[in-house]
């Protein structure tokens, strides 16, 4: 639907409302009141009226008209892209980095440069138990990019959203972990895209930076709703600091850590340097976690399965040159700054934003890294 601001003499205000698209639903949590009427609409002076069971409605003293109707009654076509919760009306944009994709991160301050995200362990020591835990994740598995394009219509990875220091902070109501989630307001926008689209049963991660105030918001299970968002927990995090949240937080990652720092993305691994650690997911974790992470998710007290926090590299001796430039810099930042245990789910999966210009085919060549090509690096003792 477009809403129609209210009348006043010489000024119509216009915006797209997220609640109707031409059979795209906007899954309010809450009940609203709306007044439908017989509305007339009349483009050029001549009357057009849309199709039956497709009518306007006022809410809050704001009328709100089928966009695709208004649209193509003046002549411009409508397009609705899931991937990127776009809505284009008329010409798309023509540069391939304004269409669908997420705003330019590989110019943001992710943390200072000696922040543990930017740390540089190419030379640190090999872990005592390093055979052992490798051996527990999946010596034979192979690693998995599990990020992309699209797969059966909806997103693969992590997707986030950049905005400016203007965006509107809007309310988050926490469901699960209150006593554990940085409170709102936070500066997300009703439309920011949702892990594994809007209809996802999955982790459902909602990610935005302000690349102004160089702050990171990031919501776990999240879901728009007619006040905000409501969201099973949530953290805030300042990009311009190494300042840690309290221990035995989580966060919107089960190892209290953010996620956006540890994310592939496009614009930096196709620029053929990353110039920091990434995340991955295990099977299984014990009951422990190394710094940065500052949160354990297991009860298990096996001394071999992986903690949270612990950091593999991938051995300097591995030959990456018959890998096609873009994974080549993946590999190049596994060598230099390693990956880190962050989250519950398939072992050696590793974490990126979702973008229509990856190449899926030659991403699935990550698979050729085995468990054992890693090694696991001493950065700090396990916490309990």
């Amino acid at each position: 639907m477009a809403k129609w601001g209210h009348w006043k003499p010489g000024m119509i205000g216009f915006a797209c409302g997220a609640v109707f698209f031409s059979g795209i639903t906007y899954a309010a949590t809450s009940q609203i009141k709306v007044e439908f009427r017989d509305l007339r609409y009349y483009f050029d002076g001549t009357n057009k009226q849309p199709p039956s069971g497709l009518k306007g409605f006022i809410y809050n003293d704001s009328t709100y008209v089928p966009l695709r109707f208004a649209a193509e009654s003046l002549g411009k076509p409508v397009e609705w892209v899931e991937s990127s919760s776009s809505i284009y009306i008329g010409k798309k944009p023509e540069r391939p980095e304004e269409t669908d994709v997420p705003a330019r991160s590989s110019a943001l301050q992710v943390f200072p440069k000696d922040n543990a995200w930017n740390t540089d362990i190419s030379k640190y020591p090999v872990h005592k138990n390093s055979a052992k835990f490798i051996s527990s994740i999946g010596a034979a598995r192979g690693m998995h990019a599990d990020f992309g394009t699209e797969w059966e219509g909806e997103p693969i990875g992590i997707p986030y959203m950049i905005v400016d220091g203007n965006q509107p902070k809007v309310k988050v109501t926490f469901t699960d972990d209150a006593d554990q989630s940085d409170p709102g307001p936070y500066p997300i926008p009703l439309n920011a895209p949702i892990e594994g689209g809007p209809d996802s049963g999955g982790d459902r991660h909602v990610i935005v930076v302000d690349k102004d105030n160089l702050m990171l918001y990031e919501l776990y299970h999240a879901r728009p709703s007619a006040q905000g968002w409501t969201a099973a927990s949530g953290a805030k995090w300042d990009l311009k600091s190494n300042a840690q949240r309290p221990k035995y937080w989580t966060s919107a990652d089960a190892a209290g850590l953010p996620i956006f720092p540890g994310l592939v993305r496009y614009d930096e691994a196709s620029s053929g340097e990353i110039n920091h650690a990434l995340r991955f997911t295990v099977g299984k974790t014990q009951r422990g976690f190394i710094y940065p992470a500052s949160h354990y998710a297991s009860n298990l007290t096996d001394p071999n399965l992986p903690p949270m926090g612990l950091r593999l590299r991938l051995r300097q001796d591995y030959d990456i040159s018959g890998f096609s430039p873009t994974n080549q810099a993946i590999l190049k930042a596994l060598k230099k700054y390693g990956m880190i245990v962050a989250d519950h789910g398939s072992s050696l999966y590793l974490s990126g934003a979702h973008d229509p210009r990856w190449d899926d085919e030659d991403l699935h060549h990550l698979g050729k890294i085995k468990g054992s090509d890693f090694e696991v690096v001493d950065t700090g003792k396990i916490e309990k």
